[in-house]
């Protein structure tokens, strides 16, 4: 809701006037069309009356059939106004108010509302309906909302919720969300529905919501997303997507054997959830299946002597009740145990539980490795579990990394069941294994995740790295069933100019997470080190590590030197400890990401330990970083030692004119009102904030530039532009002193006294 100004501005505390105290969207997509509805309150908590116009900036290319729109149940009359006339609405508000915050929805269609007055502490609902057709593009369906309200509410939402129901006449394969991938829940509702949710409290979305959707009838489907900026080598995105509810002759007779720590210190609700998990995946087995238990401690105590039939479940479940937690950890004796029954022939999965360290047996963690590697057979994929904060996170990610599975760790205060049951969950069917992948033509590198992982019916693979090369392309995707060598062939198209600007993210969290694993394992490199905090900076993705990034001196040359020295010299934590399980997850957590990571700030409490700046933190605008402030915003890749920016006043006449022949500068002018970004061709540009003027809704804006520059240079129309030096003397244009606005200061101070006292 644009509020209309007072006689005078109202103080900042005030703006927004606003909070939205819930926003609610339920979305139906039948075969493209797409219902949206959506269900808002406003509640007015400033001490002044509140009108205005509310504005429902459309998603882009959302084509409008139909809408309505009620307030507090009453219907209400509004428009859809044309991309031209909501841009002069939002042109408007930006000039009157000094704001740029609805820059970013310049070149939407909107729907328009006069909004009557909302008393102090009241609230006012608003519902609207609209109706789009999505387009399918590279064989995905795409689908946006402007969840975006961290500018427009004045204090955080009590909730947040979406629900996108989806119905097909070709069955859903892929159900992708760029933006809220590890946050959403999807539910499969046979091969032709499907409902995805997402659901949040106490927030300011910083982020509008997207989801692609892939149709197909193939066993395995495969959508490609790509992304080429200017002078660069490009992105992509590949998504490889079983169908859920695949025959069970595709599916891969798998051998599963459970390792479980039953030394003392599992005793407990440990062992219990323990039990638990092991009893939800016996449940789970496939009919194919065979499994066993190894249980272990000072010595082991296995289930049966080799992998036993599924139809040996309830005899395993009365056996594993009965299991005790008494002495020491022999965690070599357990795994080469699990390994000596394993069979070369059948895909064999190794599920390890411990909450310790190896304390009898083999001990030293690089003999331990060493011997376990040369015992296992190729088709053999460990997955580690740490139980609590005792555990060696070197043995357990090396063991990982070796075997090819990935490590979890469970911290005391998370449900061991849970996180057992829902990974298992996830690797129930093995698809494929031993995948490679070809590109054609295109010459891919930088891959992740390295290697790539097995397939499994329902998990969803996917793929980013880097290319060079453009156009369609026949993309071959090769792997195992068994003791047979399968093929599947599909065509995706590799941008040749931008595209989905969201890839370079997810590319830069995955390569972090996987440098910073290589670094932990293997010691410093100096490359990967300087590789982290060229990257981390670039797309503002935070580690424990690098969380002193978070300062406009990193920015310098000098500063970027001494962020990779300071990065050598961050302690490493030891191998064990609540610090190491921390540092764990938070590797995993990059090098496993399914989307990009939300804007983050450094650690509570870290900047003021450090003298760090209060209150930075990282903003998203199109492919871009920007390190931002309360009101500054600077692009990662400006480096102000070496790029003398070109100065344009905020709200001049030169400022509208860039944005009209730059529309791909609206997101990043839209984060402040003093900006600094570097453009494609590498010109760097700095948007100071405009003259200080008093506002005055009767009169129309101004479009006259009476902006005022300092000794740096300012963007003439019609002038060639030079970076200032000794030869180039800056352009100052002249502005009303400061006493022009004295008068009318005094009038509209004595107004507001008059209607003041009138009221009393």
């Amino acid at each position: 809701i644009i509020i209309d100004p007072p006689i005078v501005p109202p103080p900042p505390e005030w703006s927004p006037w606003l909070t939205i105290r819930y926003h609610r969207v339920m979305v139906a997509i039948e075969d493209q069309v797409a219902i949206t509805r959506v269900d808002q309150v406003f509640r007015n908590d400033s001490p002044t009356e509140a009108e205005g116009v509310y504005i429902f900036p459309l998603p882009p290319g959302a084509v409008v059939d139909d809408f309505t729109m009620w307030v507090d149940g009453t219907p209400l009359e509004s428009k859809i106004l044309p991309a031209d006339e909501a841009r002069a609405i939002y042109e408007d508000y930006v000039r009157r108010r000094q704001d740029p915050a609805l820059l970013e929805y310049i070149g939407r269609e909107a729907i328009q509302a006069r909004i009557f007055p909302i008393p102090p502490g009241e609230e006012r609902r608003i519902e609207l309906e609209y109706t789009q057709v999505l387009e399918i593009e590279n064989g995905l369906m795409h689908y946006r909302y402007p969840l975006n309200t961290e500018r427009f509410s004045a204090y955080p939402l009590e909730q947040v919720s979406i629900s996108v129901e989806i119905a097909s006449k070709t069955p859903i394969h892929t159900l992708y969300s760029s933006t809220h991938q590890d946050e959403i829940l999807i539910m499969r509702e046979g091969h032709y529905a499907a409902t995805v949710s997402y659901e949040a409290h106490h927030i300011l979305p910083e982020r509008d919501f997207e989801l692609y959707t892939g149709f197909g009838e193939e066993t395995i489907a495969a959508n490609l997303l790509s992304y080429a900026p200017e002078g660069e080598a490009g992105y992509f995105l590949l998504m490889v997507s079983p169908n859920l509810f695949q025959e069970q002759s595709a599916v891969l007779p798998k051998d599963l054997f459970i390792v479980l720590d039953t030394s003392g210190s599992m005793d407990g609700e440990k062992l219990t959830q323990a039990k638990e998990a092991l009893d939800f995946i016996l449940e789970n087995l496939n009919s194919e299946d065979r499994f066993n238990i190894i249980a272990f401690s000072s010595t082991i105590r296995a289930y049966a002597r080799g992998p036993q039939a599924a139809t040996e479940i309830a005899a395993a479940k009365n056996w594993i009740s009965d299991l005790e937690a008494i002495g020491g950890t022999n965690i070599y004796l357990a795994l080469s145990e699990a390994l000596a029954q394993a069979a070369s022939e059948r895909n064999t999965v190794i599920i390890f539980l411990t909450d310790g360290l190896p304390t009898e047996g083999i001990t030293e963690e690089d003999t331990l490795l060493s011997a376990l590697q040369q015992e296992t057979p190729e088709a053999v994929r460990i997955f580690p579990f740490g139980v609590g904060y005792d555990v060696n996170t070197l043995l357990l990610d090396q063991l990982a990394e070796n075997h090819r599975g990935r490590p979890t760790y469970v911290e005391p205060d998370e449900r061991l069941d849970e996180i057992v049951s829902a990974f298992y969950a996830r690797i129930q069917s093995p698809l494929l294994t031993d995948i490679a992948l070809d590109f054609g033509a295109v010459e891919v590198y930088d891959t992740y995740p390295q290697p790539l992982p097995d397939l499994y019916a329902g998990a969803q693979l996917i793929v980013a790295g880097r290319y060079t090369g453009r156009g369609a392309q026949a993309i071959t995707l090769t792997g195992n069933m068994g003791n047979q060598q399968k093929t599947f062939r599909y065509e995706g198209a590799f941008a040749a100019a931008e595209g989905e600007d969201f890839i370079p993210r997810l590319w830069a969290a995955r390569k972090i997470g996987f440098l910073l694993t290589q670094i932990r394992l293997h010691g410093e490199n100096q490359e990967w080190v300087e590789a982290v905090v060229a990257l981390s900076l670039r797309y503002g993705i935070i580690t424990q590590y690098t969380s002193f990034l978070v300062e406009e001196e990193a920015l310098t040359t000098e500063g970027r030197e001494w962020a990779a020295d300071e990065l050598l010299a961050v302690p490493t934590p030891a191998p064990s400890g609540e610090d190491a399980i921390q540092e764990a997850k938070s590797r995993e957590a990059l090098e496993g990401a399914q989307a990009p990571p939300p804007a983050m700030e450094a650690p509570l409490g870290f900047k003021e330990e450090n003298g760090g700046a209060p209150g930075m933190t990282f903003k998203y605008a199109g492919d871009k970083t920007f390190m931002c402030s309360a009101s500054t915003c600077t692009d990662t890749a400006f480096i102000p030692d070496q790029m003398a920016p070109l100065t344009v006043r905020f709200d001049s006449e030169t400022y509208w004119q860039k944005l009209a022949a730059n529309p791909n500068w609206l997101p990043y002018l839209a984060l402040a009102p003093e900006v600094t970004f570097v453009t494609a061709d590498g010109t760097a540009y700095h948007v100071q904030p405009g003259a200080n003027v008093v506002e005055d809704p009767l009169p129309e804006p101004d479009d006259k530039d009476t902006s005022v520059t300092a000794p740096t240079q300012e963007v003439q129309p019609g002038n060639s532009i030079e970076p200032q030096g000794p030869e180039n003397t800056p352009k100052v244009s002249v502005s009303q002193s400061p006493n022009a606005c004295a008068a009318p200061l005094a009038l509209a101070a004595l107004a507001l006294l008059l209607v003041l006292v009138l009221r009393r």
